[in-house]
């Protein structure tokens, strides 16, 4: 299987393959938007079109937007964008949440708005042939998207390729083909794209320069409430509302029990695409003797002895904090069944085991998410000798993922482009 989240969106992506190259009326307020051309800046001023279409994929486009800008003040930045890469100044042609679509059961409202995104880019890279268009992941939408930027002759920097290692090897041809350069985070990537020669570069992971505990143990304890001697578990049910109705439930209930029996403090660190008031709403569960708290997930993981954590990014980010882990992935049966059909060629859901190719972290996939299961692969790690050695195998994933500074390599490489 794939990292969580990951399958609905491909599996969405795919279903609109057919909407995203026909030529039936645009749908959506994205499409309006361009039919107006973008003002052309006087003079030389370079203009880069981003694209994301995931959170993940928000974030570390503002990283890029904010080191590509730092380099040339006067570079114009549109495309699909987020909060943080609007912050960061990309200009949104589209935004992110319009088309940020959550599984399989939210595929009929959101397809729509995406393929009337789809349709506004692609109007502006063939009218007005942007300088550079950076993709970054976003699965299907970007690779046909690349298409037609290869025919428009507009150069293409992918940046966080697909997991073409996960399903569909087909697609590398396609991206050696299409992308005029490849900046891969994952080590093996590389490899996999060898065809591409030297357009390929392993330029380490974006997660590098962003995890680590902001405070020492003893200031996120005092500043949370919690005595200087609690032990604190870490609960991450996800990003998503579809993530947290499956798994919320479980994690307290496992929760419970490990508090009860090992003098644990439950503490759910809340992703900033949720409120209180949604976690509580869509995970159908009471949450007392739990603690939530928003906006210091860093620092609660980093002081946790232990997390149990929804299979996606926020699995390698616990990995990086050195924090041992559970990590978990369940989704409705009709999108676990496709997935199995469809994903091959890795024996692991989760990044740590991904990297250290053996399972250093325990897995618990769809009907094994149970709040006795998830207690028994958490107990083992409590003990001091295990958490010893499974903090070790974390901590040396780090050396995997080459150095810091991703985000400054590409923003020189996006910039080396269109010199």
């Amino acid at each position: 299987m794939v990292r969580g989240g990951d399958f609905d969106q491909n599996f969405i992506s795919r279903m609109g393959r057919m909407s995203l190259s026909s030529e039936t009326n645009p749908q959506s307020a994205a499409g309006a938007a361009a039919d107006a051309p973008i003002a052309a800046a006087s003079g030389h001023r370079r203009r880069i079109m981003f694209v994301a279409g995931e959170a993940s994929g928000d974030l570390h486009g503002g990283d890029l937007a904010r080191e590509i800008l730092a380099r040339d003040p006067n570079c114009e930045l549109i495309g699909i964008a987020g909060e943080k890469m609007r912050a960061a100044g990309v200009r949104a042609i589209v935004r992110m949440e319009d088309i940020h679509g959550l599984g399989l059961a939210e595929l009929a409202s959101t397809i729509g708005r995406t393929v009337g995104a789809f349709r506004a880019l692609r109007r502006i890279i063939r009218r007005e042939k942007p300088d550079l268009l950076i993709l970054i992941d976003y699965a299907e939408f970007n690779l046909i998207l690349s298409g037609t930027a290869k025919r428009a002759g507009v150069p293409v920097l992918y940046y966080i390729t697909p997991q073409v290692w996960a399903w569909r090897r087909g697609r590398i041809d396609k991206l050696v083909e299409r992308a005029d350069r490849l900046a891969v985070v994952l080590p093996f990537e590389a490899e996999l794209f060898h065809r591409a020669g030297e357009r390929v570069s392993f330029v380490g992971h974006p997660l590098l320069d962003r995890v680590s505990a902001p405070a020492s143990r003893a200031e996120t304890l005092k500043r949370h409430g919690f005595s200087p001697g609690a032990r604190i578990l870490a609960l991450l049910p996800g990003s998503r509302r579809a993530e947290v109705r499956y798994l919320l439930r479980p994690m307290v209930e496992a929760a419970r029990i490990l508090a009860r029996d090992h003098g644990l403090q439950p503490v759910i660190a809340l992703a900033p695409t949720l409120t209180h008031a949604e976690l509580t709403q869509v995970g159908l569960t009471n949450l007392d003797g739990v603690r939530v708290i928003e906006g210091d997930t860093y620092s609660i993981v980093g002081v946790s002895e232990l997390a149990v954590v929804a299979s996606g990014t926020a699995t390698l980010e616990t990995a990086l904090l050195g924090c041992p882990e559970v990590i978990v992935y369940k989704v409705s049966p009709l999108t676990y069944i496709l997935g199995r059909m469809l994903v091959t060629g890795v024996d692991f859901i989760g990044m740590p085991n991904i990297l250290a190719r053996r399972q250093i972290v325990p897995e618990l996939i769809q009907g094994d998410v149970t709040p006795i299961k998830i207690v028994r692969a958490a107990e083992p790690m409590l003990s001091e000798v295990i958490r010893a050695e499974t903090v070790v195998a974390l901590k040396s994933l780090r050396e995997k993922l080459g150095s810091p500074g991703a985000a400054e390599r590409v923003a020189a490489l996006a910039l080396g482009m269109i010199e």
